[in-house]
């Protein structure tokens, strides 16, 4: 915000653990209590903020996302989040009809009231390439079309190696984060096909949070699968490990971090490598020379899509 605003202005930060803070205003049509912060609730003006881009399982960022999750109650999120919301196929990149996480989270935000929109689109530079501002609905449908076109590309057919990054620092400072440039290749990479991510992790895996503790606990990508989806309750990054799951059980993960150790790298369910070329040529013995292989040098910030999937393009989404 700068130091400026901050002298001016009372800046009031969402805690979504503080339940005091929060007031329900129903529940959604997906069957979840909607818990939203007190002040954003009252507020006279309601400015909805934020950037749109492709999102590995909300379909794209902005819009409602301010919302939910941005405003939301941890409860609400975590419904928002269930195994059985990300488990849906539609959950997943550029989707947004039929994509249960989006609705839910356009649905919250519509039933708060909002007054204005206000995003933006970005290139890798980070300048802004297209303002969309005014009702929710309609600015952010718009967003979404811009991005649709200039973010994502249509392949004929799946790869056999995928190598991908998760678009430097400071998306790629944990391996947390790096499980979006895992889904990106996901999107084109064949069954019984290999990814290979670099990332440099400097975070670890990170330290915080329950993402490492569920990848620990679980003996191996089906394991950890079928612990999320039968678990009684909604835990903290879940969503994370569910997606990394589903990834490993279509594909080989190879992660070149410099931040983690091989056995750190194990120990989250994904192979190490240190040596990029090496592997591949490793891979070409196993696939064969004619094997197909695809460059995402930016990671999750180009998502590729197969015309032959449910991943849409601008006109089936």
């Amino acid at each position: 915000l700068g130091p400026d605003l901050v002298a001016r202005y009372r800046i009031v930060q969402n805690d979504s653990a503080d339940e005091g803070s929060q007031v329900c205003i129903g529940r959604s049509s997906f069957g979840h209590e909607l818990w939203v912060n007190r002040e954003y609730l009252q507020a006279e003006v309601k400015i909805l903020t934020g950037f749109i881009e492709p999102h590995f399982f909300a379909g794209f960022s902005g819009g409602g996302k301010a919302v939910l999750p941005g405003m939301a109650g941890e409860r609400t999120v975590f419904g928002n989040h269930d195994a059985g919301m990300i488990a849906d196929e539609r959950a997943t990149w550029g989707i947004t009809h039929g994509n249960p996480i989006w609705e839910e989270a356009r649905e919250a935000a519509l039933l708060t009231g909002p007054d204005l929109l206000l995003n933006v689109t970005l290139n890798s530079d980070k300048e802004i390439t297209g303002v969309f501002a005014g009702e929710l609905t309609h600015a952010h449908d718009a967003g979404i079309d811009f991005v649709r076109d200039s973010s994502m590309v249509a392949v004929d057919r799946p790869f056999d190696i995928v190598i991908t990054t998760n678009s430097g620092w400071p998306l790629d400072m944990n391996l947390y984060q790096a499980v979006k440039g895992m889904s990106a290749a996901e999107q084109i990479v064949r069954q019984g096909g290999s990814i290979i991510i670099a990332a440099e992790c400097s975070e670890g895996i990170p330290e915080h949070g329950l993402y490492g503790q569920l990848l620990g606990d679980a003996a191996d990508p089906a394991d950890l699968a079928n612990k999320v989806l039968t678990a009684h309750e909604t835990r903290q990054d879940q969503w994370q490990a569910q997606i990394q799951a589903r990834i490993q059980q279509r594909a080989d993960v190879y992660v070149y971090a410099d931040g983690l150790s091989d056995s750190q790298i194990e120990g989250a369910l994904v192979l190490p490598c240190r040596d990029i070329p090496a592997l591949v040529e490793r891979l070409l013995q196993r696939y064969g020379t004619g094997a197909r292989i695809a460059i995402l040098p930016e990671g999750p910030q180009t998502i590729p899509w197969l015309k032959a999937s449910n991943i849409p393009g601008p006109t089936n989404a």
